[in-house]
Formats: structure tokens, sequence, C-alpha cells
């Protein structure tokens, strides 16, 4: 996924813009990147790999010689960011997040306009932020460029402009992602996480609605485009993405998660004598686990323990058997928490299942008496077409899809066999919910239900992107302008 904060300020904004951009790292491996307005008004910019190594140690080196007013940082889980872009509205640097699915539409419909070619790859994939950047140029006005991007794009993407004079930020169509405006004397930022703000002495302003496209100078938040009514943030922030302090309309992602472990364990009241202690694995799923903890008064207990200091993110590494590998050896058994024990995990999700598949395994190696699972939102289905939650190449790669495949007796999953699976609690469901179980070699497994994780989260349904569980979603209906001609 990735992302980006900006800072505009009367004073040297260096350490606030390297600060806030740093407390996103959880939401990116693979670049991290700053571009500074430097005090002789050229800009500043540089990206470093941090597949290998936090965002911060790649940078202490280079702060102390930069000074500036205004600057955008990203952490990137995909290309090179920020671009520096030269174009008939000037110079300036850009970073998005996203994912953008209409891509060879748009370049096909560019280079049939005139546009001879896009100079920013990599592993012969175009970089989407330039892609974005040739769009906003098309218009007169970076706003005007902005909404223009935003109308054309299908899928999802909020960006961070970097202008001589100032900064604009634009949340994606359907307000995906979170945008929210911060200030304190002398200085406004924008960020994507709310907890970015306190340690740096921010307040928070608002958050940016769907679409809505705001422009930061020293004094003032100048709106250049209002938000759209029509909102599809996505619920993976409170079940997963989301920094535990951060908030997203309103809700709080820790606070929620709390609430959804609870709501889990409303449904365990029969099999509570069965349980010794609730275990979250770690790092997303332990609020849930807590939350599941206070509800029962099953005490919660650290079975497995997380080693951060090199091993912060299991899928760091690009190879896939090396994440497996690196996700493996991240966690480390308290057996004396574990041998001869009945205990009941909570994860964020189940994706593939790869990874926990192979804890089970060592759990009982190590002599648990039983594992249960709890998931703390729906069996997934559908692959992102959003925010690129899931890596897989396929959906067949979900566990979900992999169970109703052999139940089914095919690899090619229509619709109508989809409908029937997707009924909570109904035999389909439930048989679906067996085969992965076995398939993980679980004593009992339950997923949380759509509306018992919407009810958790506190926000009305309508206004959360709930697709990757049920298959639905507003820009599926959505028309789609056209690209126009220079």
């Amino acid at each position: 996924m990735g992302g980006f904060f900006g800072v505009v300020s009367s004073f040297n904004c260096v350490d606030d813009l390297f600060y806030g951009t740093d407390y996103h790292s959880h939401l990116g491996t693979r670049r991290g990147g700053l571009a500074i307005r430097q005090e002789n008004g050229r800009m500043f910019r540089s990206i470093h790999d941090i597949t290998n190594a936090q965002f911060r140690s790649k940078f202490d080196g280079e702060l102390d010689n930069l000074c500036g007013c205004a600057g955008i940082g990203v952490i990137s889980d995909t290309e090179d960011q920020p671009l520096l872009i030269t174009g008939k509205l000037g110079s300036f640097a850009i970073v998005t997040v996203g994912k953008i699915n209409n891509q060879d539409e748009i370049i096909r419909k560019l280079f049939d306009g005139g546009y001879s070619h896009l100079s920013e790859s990599s592993n012969g994939e175009v970089n989407p932020t330039e892609l974005v950047s040739m769009l906003i140029c098309r218009k007169d006005t970076f706003a005007a460029g902005l909404e223009y991007a935003q109308k054309v794009i299908d899928g999802s993407c909020s960006i961070l402009l970097l202008t001589e004079k100032s900064v604009y930020a634009a949340r994606d169509r359907y307000g995906r992602t979170p945008v929210i405006i911060g200030e304190k004397e002398g200085a406004y930022a924008v960020s994507m996480e709310s907890s970015a703000f306190p340690n740096l002495d921010y307040k928070e302003k608002y958050e940016l609605g769907p679409g809505e496209i705001v422009e930061l100078t020293q004094d003032k938040v100048i709106v250049h485009h209002e938000a759209a009514e029509t909102m599809k943030i996505c619920t993976f922030f409170w079940v997963y993405f989301g920094y535990p302090s951060s908030c997203y309309e309103g809700a709080n992602a820790e606070c929620a998660r709390y609430r959804n472990g609870a709501s889990l364990a409303s449904g365990d009241k029969d099999m509570l004598s069965e349980i010794d202690s609730i275990c979250g694995i770690p790092d997303s799923g332990i609020a849930h686990a807590i939350g599941y903890s206070n509800a029962t008064d099953k005490p919660y207990l650290r079975s497995f323990v997380k080693y951060t200091p090199t091993w912060a993110r299991s899928f760091m590494p690009q190879n896939q058997s090396r994440r497996d590998l690196v996700a493996k050896l991240k966690l480390i058994p308290v057996k004396e928490q574990i041998e001869g024990k009945r205990l009941l995990f909570c994860d964020d999700s189940i994706v593939r299942g790869t990874q926990l598949r192979d804890t089970v395994k060592r759990l009982y190696a190590d002599g648990v008496k039983a594992v249960h699972m709890r998931s703390a939102c729906p069996p997934l289905l559908f692959g992102c077409r959003f925010l690129n939650f899931s890596r897989s190449r396929s959906e067949m790669d979900l566990a979900a899809r992999r169970a109703i495949a052999r139940l089914e007796k095919t690899t090619e999953i229509t619709d109508e066999i989809l409908e029937k699976y997707l009924v909570y609690n109904s035999p389909e469901y439930l048989a679906m919910v067996e085969e992965i179980r076995k398939e993980l070699n679980l004593s009992t497994l339950k997923f949380q239900s759509l509306d018992g994780l919407l009810s958790a989260i506190g926000i009305p349904k309508e206004k959360l992107c709930t697709y990757c569980w049920n298959g639905k979603d507003v820009e599926a209906e959505a028309p789609k302008l056209p690209l126009e001609k220079k």
C-alpha cells in the first residue's frame, strides 16, 4: 500500500517532514522518499530502498544539511517516489498512494494523444505516479488537473503535490484512504495517519472527504474542490492497516479492534470451558485478542513473541519463500505457555493460509493440546482492486477460494457458485469454513461476520468498502470519464 505526509510552515520543516513520514513506515516496505523546497527555491529529492532497513536509518545522514519550509514524504510499497516533474504547470514534486486499474488504457490514449514516452519505470512496469503527473498536466491549473485525474482513474489514488508556493492534497475519488489535515502555530500538515500528529505538536483540523482537493499554505487551507457524498473507505484500516492510535472518520483503530474481539467472543460462550488462554498473532491480531479476553475473563497470554529488532515486517523480502521464512523466524514461541495448553488465537485475517498452517504445525510440535482460531474479518474471496491489500497473483491463492474449488470440484468459480458461500452460516459457508479448518489443522475455526465487523467499527456500512469479502462496490457501477484529447 503506502502512506504519505506533507507540511508547509513559516519555519524549517525538515524534522516535522522526516518524522511525520516515518510514522507511516507500517504502511509500506519498498521505498521511502522525501522532497523539500529549500530556502534557495530549489527542490531537494531523495529516495532510498527500505526493503532491508528502516526508513529512519536511511535519511539520518542527510537531514542536517537541509533547510526548507515545505515538503512531502512517502513510504511506498511499490515504485520510486517522490518524482520531480517539469511541465506546463511549472516544476513540482508528486507522491501517490493507491492502485490504477485502467493504467494500460490511459497510457495508450496518452500516446495516441501526442505523448512520446514515460521515463520512470522499474521491472518493466510504468511508474503510476508519473502517469498521474501526466494527467494533472493536461489541465491549466493544479486543482483542475487533480480533479481530472481523480475522474479518469479507475481504482484509487490519493495525491500530494509540492509546488513552488504550496502543497496540494487530494483524497481519492471515493475516500478509500484517509487524508487528514493538522495544524499548529505557523504550520499546516497533511497525513494519512492521525497518529503522526500528536508528538509533532499538531492538532487535527479536519479530515478531507472523498475527492476533496485542498491547498496548504503557511497560514491557511484553501478548498479547491468540495468533497463528494459517496465514501468507501477501506475497512481494513480498522482490521489491520491502521496504526492503533489513529482515528479514521472519527473511529479509533484500537478501540474498534477491542470491540471486534468482544464480538467474536460473544459467539463462543458455549466453548469457553475448552480454552485455557487467549493469544494474538503478533502484531495485528493482538488487539482483537485482548478484546476477546476482556469479554470472557479468560487470560490473555503471549504464547508467541515477535522479534522486532531486525525483522519488523514479514513481507519485506521480495521473494515469497524468503518472506515465509522470515515470518517463521520472527515469531518465537514461549513453550511454557504452549505445552499441554488449549489455546485460542485471534488474527486479523486469513489470506493464503500458508504462514498460519506453518505456525499451527510448530504449535503442535511444541506440545499444544488444542489450537482454536478466530479471524477478525470474514473469509477473503476477492482480490483487492483498490489498495493492493493482497499480493496474491491470483484469487485462487486465497484460502477461501481454494476451499470452494475443492468443494465444487472445479477451478472455474462463477458468480453463481460464490453467491452460495457469501451467505453467513449457510450450509455452503459452513462447509467452506470446515474445509479451511481441515487444511490448516485447527481444532476449531470461526470467521467474524461482516455485520459483526461493521458494527464493531461503528461507521455506517454504506461508507465502508467491503469488496474483498462480498465483491460489491460502487466503483463497478460508476461511469468512467473518457480521457480527453489535448
